[in-house]
């Protein structure tokens, strides 16, 4: 495995061998994978009334692993180690809500719809009823975090996009999360059933359709009941990273956690049988992207 780790906050994995020996183990093609609300590393200074239980079970638990089998096919992996409660870096840095602080914010502040359901940059709630603080926040501790998680992680994650762009003038971006079976009581979708995998892209805006298209055909070929930007339509990650006239294609898949985890555990996220399954799969879809990537990076 070539994986480093910077200072606890974020690791980035290179592509690595196939034990099958496939033609393209070891070699980087322009594929790459990001996870950034599957960290489970609290920072010292999370200074929370929120129990750690409540904090993981808000994030996308496991699915930096289940996508490190990707990197057997090309693709480069980024993932954070953080926890997405304490900031959040699928949100624009401006997406703050001033009432979070005991003082005015000096920078930029323009909560948006996230913000206004208490999941914007920094977040109310571990879960539902669940206040992640009893006070408000000083302006040097959430500037600390900006400056020390979220650009860092940003940064790492412009970093790969970039270098892959550079060497094939194009670059397939998926940035990967997990969901409930329902939709949560903040979610846009309380209380619905959710498809196995949905695919979103801003509505074409972020990726080329005919890609996302290919995305939803091929994990429709595994099996899964896929949709396409209900109920969300991609976060800050994409619609930042996503230029496709440029040949950036960015797209946000979620996995059903009802996949793979036991959804009723309360204590911790614990993982069941489908599991070594759902990893399975997304090893032969990574198969298929690297073939997919191989085949029209050659076309640019």
């Amino acid at each position: 495995m070539s994986r480093q780790v910077t200072e606890g906050r974020f690791f980035v994995e290179a592509p690595q061998g196939d034990p099958n020996g496939a033609k393209r183990a070891g070699a980087r093609l322009p594929i790459v994978i990001d996870v950034p609300h599957s960290g489970h590393v609290l920072p010292p200074d999370f200074d929370t009334v929120a129990p750690t239980a409540a904090i993981l079970a808000c994030g996308d638990a496991y699915v930096d692993e289940l996508w490190s089998v990707a990197t057997r096919h090309g693709a480069t992996l980024v993932a954070a180690l953080f926890p997405r409660a304490y900031i959040d870096p699928n949100r624009a840095e401006h997406d703050l809500d001033p009432e979070l602080l005991a003082s005015l914010w000096p920078h930029d502040a323009r909560p948006q719809a996230y913000s206004e359901r208490g999941v914007g940059l920094l977040h109310r709630f571990a879960a539902p009823n669940v206040p992640l603080y009893d006070r408000r926040l000083t302006v040097p501790e959430v500037e600390r975090r900006i400056h020390d998680y979220y650009r860092p992680y940003r940064q790492a994650l412009r970093d790969a996009l970039d270098t892959a762009w550079q060497r094939h003038g194009v670059v397939w971006h998926l940035d990967c999360h997990s969901m409930r079976s329902r939709g949560g009581a903040l979610d846009p979708d309380a209380g619905m059933t959710r498809p196995d995998v949905l695919v979103s892209d801003g509505d074409g805006t972020t990726a080329n359709p005919a890609f996302s298209r290919w995305v939803m055909a091929e994990f429709t070929r595994l099996g899964f009941r896929v949709a396409y930007n209900t109920p969300y339509r991609g976060g800050d990650l994409v619609r930042h990273f996503g230029r496709p006239a440029e040949g950036r294609h960015s797209v946000q898949i979620e996995l059903n956690q009802a996949l793979y985890l036991d959804e009723s555990s309360v204590d911790r996220p614990v993982r069941h049988s489908g599991f070594s399954t759902l990893q399975s799969q997304l090893g032969q879809f990574a198969a298929a992207l690297a073939a997919y990537a191989e085949q029209h990076s050659e076309e640019v």
